[in-house]
């Protein structure tokens, strides 16, 4: 579609005048205060865009300050009315995201944006993406996106040990990200990381053959989240073959009618073969006497020894008493088994499950993805009424209602015998604390840490050997913003700390890539292209070489990092400084 002019002038009019010092950059209002806003204001920051932010009156003394971000224009305002965005100058802006974490609260503040501008670029964020699905299509432009839904499959990935469960399907092939061992050298597309270095991989290195995590086409059942799930739910069908048999008995043996049962078999086996050796009988043959005189108590004879009839007294007496004994053991199994589904209580045998602390809309996702691979899972959460509650008592999931960052809950949740821990509270102390408290039950457990800040997981992963961080905020960001600002980002790949973006960028006519190699898109080190089309052909050329010249309205497809993508899209939609290198 041909650019408007009117419409761009419209676009860069705020209440009805040009913003100040003929500020003519793609002007954004952000609505929140959480990390994830944090972090998306930032993203477009380095856009060059223009950003206003509507934080509450009184701002929250654990979130980040959005005043350290310079540029940004900061309006207070504790509710979302149609006079609040008038005043964010949302007329003629070119989009606007609402963070907040109540899904009804985003929907009502969308409805009064689209009273002041109808054709808004709206990007909701809501937990429940159903809803949001229907949602969206009340508004002339909208997107819904889930962090929580993004940044799942790292959290589970990093608790099972496994690659990252990153796949999507782009011009007609699945890609997966794999270990590069996992795959054949034909279906390898971009080499990603060199993991030799565990706590400081190189994302993107130079030389792709020297990269262990690859993105990789995936053929048949071999994408690597299939794989895995398959591996997960093959070990808990194992382990599930001698582990309740086992449980069971423990259980069984440690009822007082248990005990009383295995009493009576153990007086029926001692005297049985006492008795075939008195008779003088073969094996077969004392077995069936036993069976016979313990059930039915018949055959007596007053010719037999004194010693052979006190042996059938007692076979007699412990007849009397099995028969009951075992419909009363039967009946307390079934009745047991049903109070265990019901009444969810604590065993002191669990053992190979996942913690998950922290039920809020991350740890709830990250508990259901668990559950559906087939791995046991228990919950921790100091709310009863928290969201992953309710969810985790519909599957039927054991959940510790206290503080996360406590001890005794720790011990209530089986931390001792764990597989892994995973915290994904919303506060960096308290993830902490209870990740160093798990490593005093439990050394060598697997704990995979939520923490905000880069730096400051960088430093807890080296002083107290925690072993994987994530931040919920730094995966979901970049989509949020690509969403926000129209532009197609395929995926998101966390590697450690890091993100790889893949997306498609789209030559614009007369910019500094318009006639020019696909060389020039790829001459940053923060760029990998994997793909490219011609305007108007169906599908793309899968690992193009670099002679490949570029026209207006061509698509890049790009394994990328920020800066990279960043850089990409400058030369892809503004004119070159320099002429002479359009040629």
């Amino acid at each position: 579609m041909a650019a408007d002019p009117w419409r761009d002038r419209a676009r860069r009019v705020v209440g009805g005048r040009l913003r100040g010092n003929g500020d003519n950059r793609p002007h954004y209002v952000v609505c929140g205060q959480d990390p994830l806003a944090f972090r998306l204001v930032n993203e477009l920051v380095a856009a060059s865009a223009a950003v206003t932010v509507i934080v509450p009156t009184r701002l929250r003394p654990d979130g980040p300050d959005m005043r350290t971000i310079k540029g940004v224009r900061l309006l207070r305002a504790d509710r979302l009315t149609e006079r609040t965005f008038r005043l964010a100058g949302l007329a003629g802006a070119r989009g606007l995201a609402l963070l907040a974490q109540d899904d009804v609260g985003n929907i009502n503040a969308a409805l009064c944006a689209q009273e002041v501008e109808p054709n808004l670029r709206v990007v909701m964020r809501m937990f429940n993406t159903r809803l949001g699905n229907r949602v969206k299509r009340l508004f002339a432009d909208c997107e819904v996106l889930s962090d929580a839904s993004m940044a799942a499959p790292a959290f589970v990935a990093a608790a099972l040990g496994v690659v990252s469960p990153t796949h999507f399907r782009h011009g007609g092939r699945t890609l997966h990200v794999a270990a590069r061992d996992e795959v054949r050298a034909e279906q390898v597309i971009c080499g990603l990381a060199d993991l030799r270095d565990a706590s400081a991989p190189r994302v993107l290195p130079a030389d792709s053959a020297s990269a262990d995590l690859v993105l990789a086409e995936a053929v048949g059942a071999q994408a690597g989240p299939v794989r895995a799930a398959r591996r997960i739910s093959r070990a808990r069908q194992r382990a599930r073959v001698w582990r309740e048999p086992v449980r069971a008995l423990r259980s069984f043996a440690t009822r007082k009618i248990g005990i009383a049962t295995i009493g009576v078999l153990a007086v029926v086996v001692v005297f049985g073969m006492l008795l075939s050796r008195a008779e003088g009988v073969s094996v077969a043959q004392a077995v069936y006497l036993t069976v016979v005189m313990t059930l039915s108590g018949s055959d007596p004879d007053l010719g037999k020894s004194a010693a052979v009839q006190v042996m059938q007294v007692v076979l007699s007496l412990a007849g009397l008493a099995l028969i009951p004994l075992l419909t009363a053991a039967v009946v307390d199994g079934v009745v047991n088994a049903r109070l265990a589904l019901t009444d969810q209580r604590t065993r002191a045998e669990r053992g190979g499950h996942v913690v998950v602390v922290g039920l809020g809309n991350v740890g709830t996702r990250v508990m259901w993805q668990l559950h559906d691979l087939g791995v046991e899972v228990v919950g921790v959460d100091k709310d009863p009424e928290a969201r992953g509650v309710s969810v985790a008592r519909q599957l039927g999931i054991f959940t510790v209602i206290g503080d996360g960052s406590q001890e005794e809950i720790l011990r209530s949740a089986s931390v001792a015998t764990c597989r892994a821990l995973v915290i994904v509270s919303t506060d960096d102390v308290t993830n902490l604390q209870a990740a160093l408290y798990a490593r005093e039950l439990n050394s060598e457990v697997h704990v995979v840490l939520r923490l905000f800040d880069g730096e400051f997981a960088g430093r807890i992963q080296r002083t107290f050997n925690i072993g994987i961080s994530r931040s919920v905020s730094y995966l979901a960001a970049p989509a949020f913003a690509a969403a926000l600002m129209d532009r197609e980002v395929i995926a998101t790949i966390p590697v450690g700390r890091h993100v790889l973006l893949v997306a498609e960028v789209i030559v614009a006519a007369g910019s500094a890539l318009d006639g020019r190699t696909l060389a020039a898109a790829g001459a940053n080190p923060g760029v990998r292209v994997i793909a490219f089309a011609h305007f108007g052909e169906p599908g793309p050329i899968w690992l193009p070489g670099s002679g490949f010249r570029l026209h207006a309205r061509d698509r890049i497809t790009v394994v990328a990092r920020r800066s990279g993508l960043s850089w990409l899209l400058k030369q892809a939609s503004e004119p070159a400084a320099d002429p002479e290198q359009a040629v």
